[in-house]
């Protein structure tokens, strides 16, 4: 009887597939067997795209003439510390007795590559057929589903194309610019930096990243504190604010700030001295009742963010937090942009929840889950904005499994804050919505209008389990306001606050990830923002890795403390050298539209021959105009 070969991403996921699949492995090296199946691992990556000098030994030398380099027929080869697993897998695969080969790796486009390079290098018997297992979580009923219903590789074969020309597409870019502009400016920069040699690494989503750090950091440096001057109304039972209006007799007036303030503290003191002895008469007064629901779940970028502001950690160090907790069965895969769940997993999502009463012995989510059983909260969940199809890709949103609580205790006590905060932004779309009293007031004082809003929670809702907005609480003499339009009321003092503008506020580690995921809000260009919208720069899997890069080759300062990022001496000159040769390197719209040029690819909306195509013509075209 023929066998069975599964292949996953790394030897600790392999052990999950072994305890699902059967009791009766026998483990050899680099493999473990049964007798029906033979499940095997690699280690990450086992295959890499070669440098130009394997294709000429010529190549290894930087000159322009050989630039630009675009091969016709790409090579590959093992990395030599990964030599052994890459032979073990060959071995395997080419074996007479194997009937089915699983793809078993990461679910994603990177976990894609890296299966497809090992098939491409060991080229098994085309008799053999080849699955695809693709799953959300690594609990058991998930795996065996994904291994029950795994499908024909064929039907991943865009998601591989893609996967295949983003590798092409970063290597074309980073090799042949880093070449060139190193050529051009390496020794002027050199110089610069008071040291011997030093090359520039250009990358398609790394230097856009670097542009849009420097950018902030020029914003705040040119920044020029600006003073200026505005009133409040003191009255019995509250304050307000003045506000410039068609009455005033300031209205358009070259004395003001803006629309709350005077430039001169004089003007403002003028005003005052006209204002003093006359009453206020209530124009407006208006009730409204606000209800707000729980924000979305996560995604692995707001997750990345919250970690950041929450417990100052890096955004690769929260990726590696939640893959551990992925492995250890706790949490959904994590490599995801989807910030909402499907109808599939939200018709079973009682299970979660079961599981997490029975499991998380925490007294806070157990008070939580015990509240939501008795008051009924947990239904209809599917016919709300928390469960949509059309926003997921990939995978759906993470969250926690209540499963592998046998590890709990052997989390850091930062794993198992990320736990609970994973948790309680699941528990919190159970909840009614927070309900607030809004009261509007404007006033006019001689033709002047003053205005204050206060916002008072009257339910917390789901706001008792995230406490978001803890500063809310309830003013009861605010709660007391019962005026009537036209009713006068006196004017007790006013007063002049002194204030001023605030420079922009530099990214941290959490920030220009979400930044990064919403790169397209930064193109100017409505049409192209409208036609790339929701396309970031970067993926969920690699952001993290690209900040890391940056850091690691200069470019970037991040503060261990705060997480907050500066750009280096190096990063700044880097940035210049940059802007003056090939500009739109650092502009969101090339990286972000590249990045929907993968997409569709995906989704067979473009042939990935016309990518290339394009790839191949910008990057002639680029040094043409550079080098001419």
């Amino acid at each position: 009887m023929g066998k069975k070969i599964l292949i996953t991403e790394k030897p600790s996921v392999a052990m999950e597939f072994s305890k699902v699949i059967s009791k009766k492995f026998i483990r050899k090296d680099g493999y473990l067997e049964s007798e029906e199946w033979i499940i095997t691992w690699c280690v990450g990556h086992l295959v890499t795209m070669s440098y130009p000098e394997k294709y000429n030994e010529q190549l290894k030398y930087w000159r322009m003439e050989t630039l630009p380099f675009i091969p016709k027929e790409w090579k590959y080869e093992i990395i030599p510390q990964v030599e052994k697993q890459f032979n073990i897998i060959k071995s395997l695969m080419t074996r007479d007795d194997i009937e089915e080969i699983y793809n078993a790796g990461d679910s994603g486009r990177e976990g894609e590559y890296i299966q497809r390079l090992v098939l491409m290098m060991v080229k098994p018997d085309p008799k053999i057929k080849i699955k695809r297992v693709w799953i959300d979580s690594q609990t058991e009923e998930e795996i065996k589903k994904g291994i029950n219903e795994a499908k024909d590789s064929t039907e991943y074969d865009s998601l591989s194309d893609s996967a295949y020309l983003r590798a092409k597409e970063d290597y074309l870019i980073g090799i042949n610019f880093s070449r060139m502009l190193t050529i051009m400016y390496g020794q002027k920069l050199a110089q610069f930096l008071k040291t011997d040699k030093t090359s520039i690494s250009i990358g398609r989503v790394m230097t856009c990243v670097l542009g849009i750090v420097v950018n902030k950091e020029r914003e705040i440096k040119q920044f020029v504190k600006t003073p200026y001057y505005k009133i409040q109304s003191i009255l019995k039972d509250f304050q307000a604010e003045w506000k410039v209006s068609e009455t005033s007799r300031y209205y358009e007036s070259n004395k003001l700030y803006n629309e709350t303030g005077f430039k001169e503290e004089k003007d403002a003191k003028s005003l005052i001295l006209e204002l003093q002895g006359k009453e206020a008469v209530i124009e407006e007064i208006k009730k409204t009742k606000i209800k707000e629901s729980a924000p979305l779940l996560f995604n692995l970028a707001e997750l990345q963010n919250e970690c950041s502001k929450r417990f100052k950690i890096s955004p690769d160090k929260t990726l590696e937090i939640a893959q551990n907790l992925y492995e250890k069965k706790m949490i959904t895969y994590p490599r995801t942009d989807a910030r909402v769940l499907s109808t599939a997993i939200s018709k079973v999502i009682s299970k979660n929840l079961n599981n997490l009463m029975k499991n998380y012995k925490d007294e806070e989510i157990q008070t939580i889950l015990k509240e939501m059983a008795e008051k009924k909260y947990v239904k209809n969940i599917e016919k709300t904005k928390y469960v949509n199809d059309k926003k997921i890709t990939d995978h759906y949103a993470i969250i926690t499994t209540g499963q592998g609580f046998e590890n709990y205790s052997k989390l850091t006590q930062t794993e198992q804050q990320i736990l609970k905060l994973i948790t309680k932004r699941l528990l919190a779309i159970f909840y009614p919505q927070a309900e607030y009293n809004k009261l509007n007031i404007t006033l006019d004082i001689d033709k002047e209008k003053f205005a204050t809003s206060k916002k008072i929670c009257i339910e917390q809702g789901y706001q008792k389990i995230l406490k978001i907005k803890e500063s809310e609480n309830n003013d009861e003499n605010f709660q007391k306001i019962n005026y009537k339009k036209g009713e006068k009321i006196t004017v007790e003092n006013y007063e002049i606050k002194n204030s001023e503008t605030t420079p922009p506020t530099r990214y941290n580690s959490g920030s220009i990830i979400l930044t990064m995921e919403n790169a397209g809000k930064l193109i100017e260009d409505e049409e192209l923002r409208e036609q790339i919208k929701g396309v970031g720069i970067g993926t969920s899997a690699t952001r993290a890795e690209i900040i890391k890069k940056l850091e690691k080759i200069g470019y970037i300062q991040i503060n261990n403390k705060t997480q907050i990022i500066t750009p280096t001496k190096k990063g700044e000159a880097v940035f210049e050298i940059v802007k003056t040769s090939m500009n739109d390197m650092l502009n969101p719209k090339l990286t972000a539209s590249w990045e929907k040029g993968l997409d569709l690819v995906a989704k067979k909306e473009i042939k990935p021959e016309i990518f290339m195509q394009k790839l191949e013509k910008y990057i002639k075209e680029k040094f043409n105009k550079l080098v001419m």
